[in-house]
This record gives structure tokens, C-alpha cells and sequence, in this order.
């Protein structure tokens, strides 16, 4: 029963898209079970860069089917936008599957994130601002509106004057905005009905007839675990479940069919948006980090924030996740450094800290207790197998194995997705 979830054991943006990518090439599925365009992947192959916000990586190989699950909540603009520009380079969207229970952003919920967010002024979230938290909103407020809906257009028609009334309401009394109009937005969203309709089945019977028959079935995460709404450092976080435990509701897949858990994350942390962040680095150290690691966001073009690896952090998102293996990118950008550097844990007044904090104004006076390891002049990019990395190299990926209680099953030395070293076959363990 080979089904592998893929979860980012940072703050995103950890490269789970090049990580899928790599171990779709052997899956017969890949399954996005949360968020929405608010994410994005990047996966680059021979030397052709694809960026993905929605669709599942495995899309990229001919004989592996794609399925956005029920946990997702979908721009229906956004997905056709990405259907026609993969269909342009040359992919085959065929085998693209979407969940008839997944929630559809609508153009209020666009309108509402961006409105919200700058009434927050200086307490701002920091969102995409493409609609995802309020989707999610209406979704447990019981007014959400689902693909299935979509599909029924008397029923989508009511469902859409409802809201609308609701909405303008909201639009008009707190935020002296302008009335949406419930028909030309009906009209919008029907053409793109006739489009998704031949993508649309019942995902939750699919994956687990995959996973049932034997296929070989990867979970492909979005965001991080430490953005996740419970567990994250809320409330700088998105508003669905980026951790293991969210895979099993954004699929329907039960959690006893999930054999292994790979948490992604950096040789160093990255973040985007707003929130504590005890290891980040206001120097150049930090910012040649970040023009070598090419650090801007794929959805927001926004300069990532940069610091070191934060081990407290490691070592709670192993926990939340039950993490099996661990995957380490970017392992190739600290060359030429003299010193790297792993947060072991947190000073606090004086006093050690080892447990990641829920009060974010504890967490923002953590100070890093640091370990440091001997830099590398190697360039490393070229490394086939993990004996081939310099001793240095190796001291440091051992550190981090050790903090996470995981072995590392995957190294990334490069962007190319040939600069991946194997080191452990998931889905052979996923078998045992």
C-alpha cells in the first residue's frame, strides 16, 4: 500500500514541488489535498522552468494521474488560466481529475481577503490576497459553494443570490464598497462550468481504488506545517491544514492508508508574510541567501524572508506530522559560507526553551541558541550520491536527521530535478 505524504516541515516554500515532481516520476496519482492558488510550485526540468499554483505536479508526467481533492479550495479562473498555459507547453491535462466536493473561491472572496487585509493595517496577515481565507470561511460557515454545485445551474443560480445578498451587505455597510452583481457573476462562473465539467468525479472513490489496488499514490502538500491554522504560528497562517493529519480530510482517504510521511524543508528556513521568526537573518549572510537560493515567491514575487534552520521548529513539525523521512533542498546554496549555522533551541530570560511556543509574543523574544558547523567551498551541484558530498556537507545533514528523529530519504544539490539524490526508495519502505 505505497501512498507517501509529502508535507513542508517549515514555513513553506521548501521546494515540495521539485520533491513531488521527483517522486512522481514513479506514482501512478498525485493528490493536492489543501489550499489553493495561494501556493505555488516550481519545478524545473531539463532547463524548461514550469510554475504550478493548483494543479498537482504529476501533471508533468504522461502516465500519472493528477487529482485536486475536496481539502482544496479552487479559483475557477486561476485553473483554467493553468490548464491552457500547461496545454501550451505541451502537457497532457487529460488525466486531470477534480473533486466534486472541493469549494470554489468566488469573486467576493478575492475582494473581502484584500478589503480585510488592509483594514488590518500593521496587524496585517499577510495573504496572497487571491480569496483563500475567506473561501474557507464561508466553507465552515455552511455557505460555501462546491464544484458539484457548479455543475447544477438552477441550484448554483439560487446559491449565488443568496450570497450575494449576504455579501453586499458586508461590502456595502463595512466597507463602503460597491454591490457585486449576483448575474453577471452567475454568467462568469457558467462558462466556466462547460469547461470543468469533464474533469469533474468523485476523487475520494478514485484515490482509495488507487490505493486499494496497489498504485503507487503521493500526497503532494501545500504551505507548511507551521502555517498550519491549529498548529502553526497562528495568527500568521493560512486557513487550512497543511500538516499530515490534513492530507486524510482534504482526500477522504482514510489515515491508516498512509504509509509514509516525508517532511520537506531547506538546509536554511525561509518565510513569506508576516509573523515571528526566531532565526531570520537581517544581514548579508541573509541576503546573499537569498539571491542565490533565488529566494521570491512563485505566487507573489514577494522577497522571501531568510534565516537559519530553526531545530525547535524541525523537531515540533516532526511531531505534528509523525514524520518517517525528511527530504533536504537547497543544500548547494550555503556553499562558499564560512559557518552554518542550526538553532538547537530558545533563550528566554535566561532560561532554555526546546518546545516550540503557542504565545506568539513568547515566541518573537526567543532568542536562537545556536549550534555551528564548518562551511563548505565544494560546489556540490554535481553530486550524484551522498558519499560524494564534502565531510562538512555530510556533519550537517547528519545534525539534522538527528533533530528531526528521521532519516533523510532525499538531498537536493540544485534546482534541475536531476540534482536529487536518492538515498532511500519511499516506495519500497511504503510496502513493509
Amino acid at each position: 500500500m505505497p501512498a507517501i505524504a509529502v508535507v513542508g516541515a517549515q514555513f513553506g516554500d521548501e521546494g515540495k514541488g521539485k520533491v513531488s515532481h521527483y517522486l512522481a516520476q514513479r506514482a501512478h496519482m498525485v493528490v493536492r489535498t489543501q489550499g489553493g492558488n495561494n501556493a505555488g510550485h516550481t519545478v524545473v526540468v531539463g532547463g524548461r522552468i514550469f510554475r504550478v499554483h493548483i494543479v498537482p505536479s504529476g501533471v508533468l508526467y504522461p502516465n500519472c494521474r493528477s487529482v485536486i481533492g475536496n481539502g482544496v479550495v479552487v479559483d475557477p479562473a486561476v485553473l483554467l488560466q493553468e490548464i491552457d498555459y500547461l496545454r501550451s507547453e505541451g502537457v497532457d491535462t487529460s488525466r486531470l481529475i477534480l473533486s466534486d466536493r472541493a469549494h470554489l473561491i468566488m469573486p467576493y472572496h478575492r475582494l473581502l481577503d484584500g478589503l480585510d487585509e488592509d483594514r488590518r493595517g500593521l496587524r496585517r496577515i499577510g495573504t496572497t490576497r487571491r480569496g483563500i481565507g475567506p473561501a474557507y470561511m464561508d466553507k465552515n460557515a455552511r455557505l460555501g459553494i462546491r464544484v458539484a454545485d457548479l455543475m447544477d445551474p438552477e441550484g448554483f443560480r439560487e446559491q449565488v443570490e443568496e450570497n450575494i445578498a449576504i455579501k453586499n451587505d458586508l461590502l456595502q455597510k463595512v466597507y463602503g464598497q460597491e454591490p457585486l452583481s449576483a448575474s453577471e457573476i452567475y454568467e462568469e462562473y457558467m462558462g466556466y462550468a462547460d469547461r470543468l465539467r469533464p474533469f469533474v468525479a468523485d476523487t475520494s472513490r478514485i484515490v482509495n481504488d488507487a490505493i486499494d489496488a496497489g498504485e503507487r499514490v503521493l500526497f503532494e502538500g501545500a504551505q507548511g506545517s507551521l502555517l498550519d491554522v491549529d498548529h502553526g504560528t497562528y495568527p500568521y497562517v493560512t486557513s487550512s491544514h497543511p500538516i499530515a493529519g490534513g492530507v486524510t480530510i482534504g482526500s477522504g482517504v482514510g489515515p491508516t492508508k498512509i504509509s509514509t510521511v516525508l517532511g520537506v524543508l531547506k538546509a536554511y528556513t525561509s518565510r513569506v508574510g508576516d509573523g515571528p521568526f526566531p532565526t531570520e537573518l537581517h544581514d548579508a549572510v541573509g541576503d546573499g541567501i537569498r539571491e542565490r537560493g533565488k529566494e521570491y515567491g512563485t505566487t507573489t514575487g514577494r522577497p522571501r524572508r531568510i534565516g537559519w534552520v530553526d531545530g525547535v521548529m524541525l523537531r515540533y513539525a516532526a511531531r505534528i506530522n509523525g514524520l518517517t523521512h525528511i527530504a533536504v533542498n537547497s543544500i548547494d546554496v550555503l556553499a562558499g559560507l564560512d559557518t552554518v549555522k542550526i538553532a538547537v533551541a530558545y533563550d528566554l530570560d535566561g532560561r532554555r526553551i526546546e518546545d516550540f511556543p503557542a504565545h506568539l509574543r513568547d515566541l518573537a523574544r526567543m532568542k536562537p541558541i545556536y549550534e555551528d558547523f564548518p562551511g563548505w567551498d565544494e560546489s556540490i551541484t554535481t553530486a550524484q550520491s551522498r558519499t560524494d558530498l564534502p565531510p562538512a556537507v555530510e556533519r550537517y545533514i547528519r545534525r539534522l536527521e538527528e533533530i528531526a528523529g528521521a532519516k533523510a530519504a532525499l538531498l537536493s544539490v540544485g534546482r534541475e530535478h536531476g540534482q536529487t539524490i536518492p538515498i532511500e526508495d519511499l516506495y519500497e519502505h511504503a510496502n513493509v
